[in-house]
């Protein structure tokens, strides 16, 4: 089955959104991370693609990313950007027509999708967290770092060398990663793009952590993963989510980095599908 991929006014934003599968099927949002270049395709289009029976797919670029929209004056921080982009979320999830959706979030997409939770909880079905930042960590990997600061080098070799912190093992994607670089160095290069990705790593703005608190009041199922081997996210963070909110079970694996849904996406689209089947 086809992905269709459409631009959707929401609220003042544009929000490019690639969909794929029956509407009456169980709407699952799938909100990609904060790598440079980064689109809801670039991480989601082989899962969206494969789950297309299944599920009603929504992947959409977040605003400051991809072909969304990139404010002129935008919120400085991830923190204040995030905010923003759960507000276009929760406006996009209206003008689908959706009462609830599940949500799958990726390293940033994992923050947003325990933002989506605490600010409208009755909105969200079941959450899965992949490698989800928002955890009171103390160090930064050098894989954050070189993410954070792509901008102080961004070129192609640069993006090379970042990819593989994403992945436990390069040898199995060698020969797609220039393709993957390639495109996208398509969206890099651009301004407005370069504009969002420094500001939403604005050093001087504050992070956000989720505290026990916060966690403890989201109810909803959840199922936390983690790569062993993630080098941008350390393993520690997905302990802390699966500790702290009630319903969460933790699932690592093992062989993998920060890209579960590349590196090992059999695994992944078995457990997302046993999930919100509830059978795991």
């Amino acid at each position: 089955m086809s992905i269709s991929s459409y631009p959707l006014t929401v609220g003042d934003h544009v929000v490019q959104v690639n969909e794929s599968g029956d509407p009456a099927n169980p709407a699952v949002l799938f909100l990609h991370g904060s790598g440079p270049g980064a689109t809801g395709l670039s991480n989601w289009e082989q899962v969206i693609t494969d789950l297309a029976g299944s599920f009603r797919c929504i992947a959409p670029d977040m605003v400051g990313f991809g072909d969304s929209s990139h404010p002129e004056k935008p919120p400085q921080g991830m923190a204040a950007f995030n905010e923003l982009r759960v507000d276009a979320l929760l406006g996009l999830i209206d003008a689908l027509g959706l009462e609830q959706v599940h949500v799958v979030g990726n390293s940033m997409g994992g923050q947003l999708a325990v933002l989506m939770a605490l600010a409208a909880p009755e909105r969200i079905g079941k959450l899965l967290l992949m490698g989800s930042g928002g955890a009171p960590t103390t160090t930064v990997s050098p894989g954050l770092a070189h993410l954070r600061e792509f901008y102080n080098d961004p070129t192609a070799d640069s993006l090379r060398s970042l990819l593989t912190e994403f992945v436990c093992d390069l040898e199995p994607l060698s020969g797609t990663i220039g393709t993957v670089v390639d495109d996208r160095m398509t969206y890099i290069v651009r301004e407005d793009v370069t504009r969002s990705h420094r500001a939403s790593f604005n050093p001087a703005a504050p992070r956000r952590v989720f505290t026990p608190e916060e966690l403890a009041g989201i109810a909803h199922p959840t199922l936390v993963l983690h790569g062993r081997e993630d080098r941008i996210i350390p393993l520690e963070a997905s302990f802390y989510f699966a500790e702290n909110i009630p319903n969460a079970n933790l699932f690592v694996i093992a062989n993998c980095g920060h890209w579960t849904q590349i590196e090992h996406r059999d695994t992944f689209e078995t457990l997302l599908e046993r999930f919100i089947a509830g059978v795991l």
